[in-house]
């Protein structure tokens, strides 16, 4: 067994005391991300302060600086969900639409940060451009899959979006009671050909 160099501490095994603060780390961060996505998600993004952030998760408020710098930085990590989008090559191109509204109805309805992004993203600018960035990155592949022109893919890119976020719009933030009482299936009914159109039917 190879011995300590004279004046160097010897390395912890794995599992002991010396993994405890990377620990304590990692639980203070999970801490403050779960306070921020309810704080946000209740406030907005103007409302919520770093100070109520901390008090949620019954820290510091200099220990949410340390760790994110600013009320900016902290909702970036906050909010920066990954929306797993269905793989198109498992999904027949006729049902790309359908598989897609599938997705994001339970995906609104199971993932908080998506509601705490869409409140923020409606009154800031912060907020809008973390929203922006979700969909751009993660939708766009997908409408480049299984659109007719690449030239196009913007644009049937944004339309669907329009229709996903109208949808979590009304449905889980403003709540209309006509929206909010639709059933999955009506929703599907209704929805996913408007989406399939938008990626690949011919252009208008």
């Amino acid at each position: 067994m190879p011995e300590s160099t004279p004046g160097t501490p010897a390395a912890a095994a794995p599992g002991t005391a010396a993994a405890a603060p990377s620990r304590r780390s990692d639980s203070t961060r999970a801490a403050i991300l779960a306070a921020a996505r309810e704080r946000f998600a209740a406030d907005g993004y103007e409302r919520a302060t770093i100070r109520a952030i901390a008090k949620d998760a019954k820290i510091d408020p200099s220990m949410v600086m340390r760790y994110y710098g600013n009320k900016e930085g902290l909702f970036a990590a906050a909010v920066s969900p990954e929306l797993r989008l269905p793989d198109t090559a498992a999904v027949p191109r006729d049902e790309v639409g359908r598989a897609l509204v599938s997705h994001f109805l339970r995906m609104w309805e199971e993932n908080g940060e998506l509601t705490a992004i869409l409140r923020v993203g409606v009154t800031n600018t912060a907020g809008a451009k973390r929203l922006q960035e979700v969909f751009k990155d993660q939708l766009l592949p997908v409408a480049r899959a299984v659109c007719p022109d690449r030239e196009e893919v913007p644009e049937r890119a944004a339309l669907v979006v329009s229709q996903l976020l109208g949808l979590a719009l009304t449905r889980y933030v403003l709540r209309l009671p006509s929206v909010v009482a639709l059933a999955r299936e009506d929703i599907l009914a209704w929805l996913a050909p408007t989406v399939q159109r938008y990626l690949t039917a011919p252009r208008p």
